[in-house]
């Protein structure tokens, strides 16, 4: 009893418990909420990846689904297992040893599709070459964080642009989601088609989205996480869920050793291009930038639009800031920034705060004892690659047009009345799926903002950086795209 006292006052010293008006039970329940709530990106996440060449055979995009790849029968793909969860539990730890906020960490839904579809499949990087734009970016939101150029960033980008990037970006996932379900397929008539629905995969993927659209509407935690499980268990009977090569459920963990460090900067420089310099630059900066902002907004929607209405951030923190790491709210930019730093030395896309610890936040939690249940929970499931490893993509399909659809909620921010508002909102918006390119996307929104607001004679609204931004976009479409 002495002992649990003192590990109590232990945790309630550390985690200033009392001072937040909560308890170790409390911060407990709240990670296992959380964790349950973002639980399906270790299956999802090696999914999208392993599409990128992430596998042993080198095999891209919807050949890699096709070939049966999965976590139990491929070295790369554990590998990338086990970079998402060690960077998902670091990451995390950092969020609530050093900044003390109860946010979670993991490999960000839509930066893993850009990673995969755009930067590998469209730009035709290498993923070890993607890696190691997802380390610079990693690095640049360091340095922000630390500076007040973050502010400078924050204030140059307006509501509307930010709000249809993440409505954008769930278009993009649902439609990937789509196609991996078999869903929608390609079309020579009509570029993408409605599926077979006599295909039994096409019948799991629909039951996946029934299950986990029901469950979410009704309100069950871990809505997701429970859909993938149930999804995958009906395939079993179908013939779509694999379990004859399953002999165990818990083993230790795949090596690490096919992703770890395998990063390549010198890849940067020779993508499959024409090799123009200039070309290979300006794609390099778009990319950067595109994982620098994605990131770095996904980071202070989370935090701001979560912490705010719980009182563990004050609605302008962020615009107080001065740089460095004295409020949580910068630490907890830091956790975020050193997350994709961490996970691209280990081989993942791009770390980022998660919008499921909602889900832990309205369950109570307060502090980093929370991030730190959440981050232990991580380490356990590291030891059941085998039961994860039979997952089927038809099962992980819905989990990616859910997510898209709970994405597009940000399109409500979007003030449609001013169409010098709306119209570069929408092109934001309808660049990504259209394009199969969230970059396109996003360089879409910074032309068209500016040049509305000149024609309507409202120049001043835009701050000098959109310009700048906005100009060097729209020289790539016209001299490097193509």
């Amino acid at each position: 009893m002495v002992k649990n006292n003192e590990k109590r006052g232990f945790l309630d010293n550390f985690f200033k418990l009392k001072e937040n008006g909560t308890t170790v039970k409390t911060e407990v329940i709240a990670g296992i909420t959380t964790f349950i709530t973002m639980a399906y990106i270790i299956f999802v996440n090696p999914s999208i990846l392993m599409q990128a060449g992430m596998n042993a055979k080198g095999l891209l995009g919807t050949q890699a689904v096709k070939a049966g790849l999965s976590i139990a029968n491929d070295p790369v793909i554990g590998a990338v297992f086990v970079a998402t969860i060690l960077s998902s539990v670091a990451a995390t730890l950092v969020m609530g040893l050093f900044a003390n906020v109860p946010f979670a960490l993991s490999a960000g839904m839509g930066m893993n599709a850009f990673f995969t579809f755009y930067v590998v499949l469209t730009l035709h990087y290498s993923w070890q070459a993607a890696l190691s734009l997802a380390l610079i970016s990693g690095i640049i939101n360091i340095i922000i964080t630390a500076t007040k150029l973050r502010i400078l960033i924050i204030k140059a980008i307006p509501q509307s642009l930010r709000s249809a990037i993440g409505a954008g970006i769930g278009l993009f996932i649902a439609i990937i989601g789509m196609e991996n379900g078999g869903i929608v397929t390609k079309s020579s008539d009509t570029l993408i088609t409605l599926g077979n629905f006599k295909d039994p995969g096409v019948i799991l993927t629909v039951i996946g989205i029934a299950i986990i659209a029901i469950l979410m509407s009704r309100g069950v935690k871990g809505a997701i996480l429970i859909g993938i499980i149930a999804t995958t268990i009906i395939g079993i009977p179908m013939g779509i869920t694999n379990v004859s090569n399953l002999k165990t459920i818990v083993q230790m963990p795949p090596s690490l050793a096919p992703t770890f460090m395998k990063l390549d900067f010198a890849g940067l420089l020779k993508p499959g291009t024409d090799g123009n310099i200039i070309s290979i630059l300006t794609g390099l900066i778009t990319v950067i930038l595109a994982f620098s902002l994605a990131d770095m907004f996904d980071a202070i929607g989370t935090l701001i639009g979560t912490g705010t209405k719980t009182g563990i951030f004050k609605e302008d923190d962020f615009e107080k800031s001065n740089g460095g790491f004295k409020t949580k709210f910068e630490r907890a930019l830091f956790a975020d920034a050193i997350g994709t730093t961490l996970g691209s030395f280990l081989g993942t896309s791009t770390i980022t705060t998660y919008v499921e610890s909602a889900s832990g936040i309205s369950e109570g939690g307060k502090t980093g004892l929370t991030s730190t249940v959440v981050a232990i929970l991580f380490l356990v499931s590291l030891f059941f690659a085998p039961i994860i490893g039979i997952v089927p993509s038809q099962a992980t399909a819905p989990a990616l047009i859910i997510v898209g659809a709970l994405m597009i909620g940000s399109v409500t921010k979007v003030n449609f009345e001013d169409f010098s508002e709306a119209f570069p909102a929408f092109m934001t918006i309808a660049f990504m799926p259209f394009t199969y390119s969230i970059s396109n996307g996003i360089a879409a929104g910074f032309i068209f903002y500016p040049i509305t607001k000149i024609v309507v004679g409202k120049a001043k609204e835009v701050h000098p950086l959109m310009y700048i931004i906005g100009l060097l976009f729209l020289l790539r479409f016209a001299f490097f795209m193509g």
